[in-house]
């Protein structure tokens, strides 16, 4: 429990909301549009997942981080990184930039880095914050459970909004059976369907935990290579390389070139600009959300 003076940081994992919030408002056919016949609904979903967990959360300082366009450099380590995403939805392209002028409105800074995931300027900036404040994490993504520490906890949305499971490094290890490190190593051995990396052929999840309760991590797994079943050992002895490639892929970097000062983070919303910018994107029901 944090005291009077402890600072609580939201890391928003803004694509993880924007993407939850256009299938949301969008699954019936209908898109909301401007008079003008701009697209806002995955924006306006957005501000509501938004506004929910600052409410919930109550944090002093806020930082929402993106992904940007050309890839990241794990499409160098590994071509076919998420190359089977499919293109995103047309109605929602003019909403990626349009979101950030609306948390910017909120003095939100808005975080991306070429050559980066959004991924990892979550896990640099939960790393400096942690060393002065309570973080917490608000994504959909479980891969982000690596991250979790004494100072950091990951709220991963589930269905329906207000809908939160919050990971503590005990709650991580209770519900999963795992540790933060060992997320990155189960996906080292089972791969990501949707990152598009295979790990080791043949092992699936039950597998890699069964081996991880055993062995603790992929390098007490190789250790112990001679005492594994002739099956499971032919397996892993086939992919070594891409065993710890797929590894590598998965680790979210915690020392990218990102700085945002707590300072210049904190939540202090001008109701005014906020307004403003819900008027000229004709967002009616929204203003009753910021007070």
């Amino acid at each position: 429990m944090k005291t009077d003076n402890q600072p609580t940081v939201l890391l928003v994992d803004g694509m993880a909301l924007l993407f939850r919030a256009f299938y949301a408002t969008s699954y019936g056919g209908y898109i909301m549009r401007t008079s003008g016949g701009l697209p806002t609904n995955a924006v306006y979903g957005f501000v509501k997942y938004f506004m929910d967990a600052v409410k919930r959360f109550r944090p002093t300082h806020v930082v929402c981080c993106w992904d940007l366009s050309g890839g990241s450099f794990r499409n160098e380590q590994f071509a076919e990184y998420k190359a089977n995403r499919v293109d995103c939805p047309e109605e929602l392209i003019p909403q990626f930039d349009l979101v950030k002028d609306v948390t910017a409105s909120f003095g939100v800074p808005n975080i991306g880095i070429e050559g980066y995931e959004a991924d990892d300027c979550i896990g640099t900036l939960s790393r400096l914050y942690g060393e002065e404040a309570d973080v917490y994490i608000l994504t959909g993504d479980h891969d982000m459970l690596q991250l979790v520490s004494d100072r950091v906890k990951v709220v991963i949305m589930k269905k329906g909004q207000g809908n939160y499971t919050v990971y503590t490094p005990e709650a991580l290890l209770e519900e999963k059976g795992l540790t933060p490190a060992q997320i990155v190593d189960l996906k080292g051995l089972m791969g990501d369907t949707a990152d598009n990396y295979p790990g080791v052929k043949g092992i699936g999840e039950k597998t890699a935990l069964k081996l991880l309760a055993e062995y603790g991590s992929v390098d007490g797994i190789l250790e112990h290579l001679p005492q594994l079943p002739r099956g499971v050992r032919a397996k892993i002895e086939a992919e070594l390389d891409m065993l710890h490639l797929s590894r590598e892929l998965a680790r979210i970097r915690c020392d990218a070139p990102v700085a945002c000062p707590l300072d210049g983070c904190a939540w202090a919303v001008d109701r005014h600009a906020v307004i403003a910018k819900f008027e000229e994107l004709e967002f009616k029901g929204l203003q009753q959300l910021i007070g």
